[in-house]
């Protein structure tokens, strides 16, 4: 059940001061926190967890247990979504200057997602807010940054799905299909036309797998792993939009 005006303003005025306040006095543990959230620190995570596939893998295969397991009115945190997100950043930054522009676009939503999980504590909150504000396609709002950050991640899958498809398969036709069909749609045409351009210098499949620390049997598992936890997280998002009305191309 959405929250009363009332309640929605008070998330938006406090979350607004909360803002304020960084900018002004920079806080140790505000430090901490935009620093976990950096590319190194975030392979760092990865590797001592395993591989930077593996880590991504386990956490999407947590989150799709809770987004399973929870029922219809579930409502996830977004703590342990953004620590999840977070990891996925380390694989934008192995595909090289192609994805540079998803990768700082991910990292920075994914940050400012992590920041307000203190204000509203879940995703359903912040759709909550921006729908009553009439705010939710607006630019810089959560909703919209939710929105953002789940493309990033369904990028990830579907360049891994065409990734498998075929060992022929390179990562550029791989990188080019998931592209077209996931962000393209959405982007401006100077966008695509830079996306493309860096499409060449992509990495190999060899090159691919030695920066992910894999050899090709062990990165199939693990690519698979994601692909099958983050289908359940990318559909509840999604649902999150349908129930309140909003269309999804955008």
């Amino acid at each position: 059940m959405a929250p009363n005006l009332h309640s929605v303003l008070g998330w938006k005025q406090k979350y607004a001061n909360q803002k304020s306040q960084k900018k002004i006095q920079v806080t140790t543990s505000n430090n901490r926190r935009r620093k976990s959230m950096d590319e190194d620190d975030a392979f760092e995570d990865a590797v001592n967890a395993g591989t930077p596939l593996s880590a991504v893998a386990e956490a999407f295969e947590e989150l799709s247990a809770l987004v399973k397991s929870g029922g219809v009115h579930f409502d996830l945190s977004l703590k342990p979504f953004c620590d999840a997100c977070s990891l996925v950043s380390v694989l934008f930054g192995c595909l090289g200057i192609a994805f540079k522009f998803a990768q700082y676009e991910y990292v920075s939503k994914v940050r400012d997602l992590d920041e307000a999980s203190e204000i509203y504590g879940t995703l359903n909150n912040i759709l909550d807010c921006d729908v009553e504000n009439d705010t939710v396609k607006s630019p810089g709002s959560l909703s919209r940054n939710l929105r953002r950050v789940r493309q990033g991640l369904d990028l990830i899958r579907a360049l891994f799905q065409n990734f498998l498809s075929t060992d022929d398969c390179s990562l550029k036709d791989a990188a080019s299909t998931a592209y077209a069909k996931v962000c393209a749609p959405y982007h401006t045409w100077a966008v695509r036309t830079a996306v493309s351009a860096g499409m060449y210098s992509l990495p190999t499949r060899e090159q691919l797998l030695e920066r992910l620390n894999e050899t090709g049997e062990s990165a199939e598992r693990e690519m698979r792993r994601y692909i099958d936890a983050s289908r359940p997280v990318i559909d509840y998002i999604d649902k999150l939009y349908i129930s309140r009305h909003i269309i999804l191309d955008w």
